[in-house]
């Protein structure tokens, strides 16, 4: 994680939050960041937790617990709702 309690590596975070952040809920309440980019990582993260999600559904388990429920959750209650505009896409092609 990071030394500095109110500074990341934006760029890495952008890349890959969970390497950042340890939850979703750390990435909610981290003083660092705008609400717009808590949002855009949040949405990022998703994302991921819904591909890793497919692989596993697949057969192809990587060990780590997806969490994606959690980052929705987060999500949800930063933006005031479920954004299928922005939402991952699923197997299904749908939310």
């Amino acid at each position: 994680m990071t030394e500095n309690k109110y500074e990341i590596d934006l760029e890495r975070a952008r890349l890959d939050p969970g390497s950042v952040f340890c939850s979703p809920e750390a990435l909610r309440d981290f003083r660092g960041l705008t609400q717009e980019q808590k949002i855009d990582l949040l949405r990022r993260w998703a994302y991921d937790a819904s591909e890793l999600a497919v692989a596993e559904e697949e057969g192809m388990s990587g060990g780590e617990s997806s969490q994606l429920s959690r980052i929705l959750a987060v999500l949800h209650a930063l933006t005031g709702g479920y954004d299928v505009e922005h939402s991952p896409p699923t197997k299904q092609k749908g939310v």
